[in-house]
């Protein structure tokens, strides 16, 4: 019963998806209707819902149609629905996060997620209206997901005895509850203590407090597909050429603390990661970034 209520859910985010395909892309029913066999391939073969779904399971799916003797086209061509698929539910608040986003048909299974500069940083938090509440609110929660790392889901969980700005640590209960400190920076304090003093009480409505960290309009917690909307917008009026994703500022969060000389071990215990080979992916990321500047620099390179 439990398996049939899953294959049910499964096929209803796979049909959300390819009517976007039909309605928002125009895509033709030929194209259609292959994503959606790719889409339900993986929908029988997988035995968890999507929001459970990490990379090891992308990967091991790669394996299972390697074995099965595949062509490398045609699994090349399933992982590419695959990850149109879970951009399209990431995108739209469903996923916290996109499991295939670092996965590719090659042999080594990995390609670098995508980061932000440091001046890339620096634009998109300029871009919020600080004279405004919700400008400075929006701006308080960059703040913290950038000094933190943390993921959208425990940013928009956050609750207001969360924070402690004495002690410069905020806790966060990640994947399983598990709860972990992370400390702040001064940047992230600063904001937060205004916020918390000044904006944040001019977002309660009616002397009902939400307890949420980081409050609405209406007056309650913010959903993750709203977070998506406004970090988006701010990339388009920072001038940013990259899309924006909230992730993108956890990726940068790990790339650049490891730049700095961050150790393996403290960014994933900072990040929350299980394994360590999840954290692993972004020393490809510095290493890369060392080659070119290697490449660029040296007289003999």
């Amino acid at each position: 019963m439990i398996r049939v209520s899953l294959r049910n859910k499964l096929e209803k985010e796979i049909n959300l998806f390819l009517e976007y395909l039909t309605v928002e892309l125009g895509l033709a029913y030929n194209t259609r209707e292959s994503y959606g066999r790719d889409l339900r391939l993986f929908a029988g073969w997988i035995k968890k819902p999507l929001e459970d779904v990490q990379r090891e399971d992308i990967l091991a799916y790669m394996r299972m149609l390697k074995v099965h003797q595949y062509a490398p086209t045609s699994a090349s061509r399933k992982l590419a629905a695959l990850k149109a698929f879970f951009r399209f539910m990431t995108a739209e608040g469903f996923l916290e996060e996109d499991p295939s986003e670092v996965v590719e048909a090659g042999t080594r299974g990995v390609v670098l997620p995508k980061v932000m500069s440091l001046e890339e940083v620096k634009q998109l938090f300029s871009a919020p209206d600080l004279t405004q509440p919700e400008g400075f609110r929006d701006r308080t929660m960059l703040e913290v997901m950038y000094a933190t790392g943390m993921r959208v889901s425990e940013l928009l969980s956050l609750k207001r005895a969360s924070v402690n700005l004495e002690t410069r640590y905020v806790i966060a209960y990640g994947k399983g509850a598990k709860e972990r400190l992370i400390p702040l920076g001064q940047y992230a304090i600063q904001y937060l203590k205004k916020y918390l003093a000044q904006v944040r009480p001019l977002f309660v409505k009616n002397g009902k407090d939400d307890d949420s960290l980081f409050l609405t309009i209406r007056g309650t917690g913010m959903t993750r597909q709203r977070f998506w909307q406004i970090i988006r917008a701010y990339g388009v009026k920072a001038g940013l050429q990259k899309p924006l994703t909230p992730h993108i500022l956890r990726h940068s969060f790990a790339t650049h603390m490891l730049d700095n000389g961050a150790d393996l071990r403290t960014v994933q215990e900072l990040l929350g990661h299980a394994d360590i080979s999840t954290t692993q992916i972004y020393t490809h990321l510095t290493n890369n970034r060392l080659k070119k500047v290697f490449d660029k620099t040296h007289p003999r390179a």
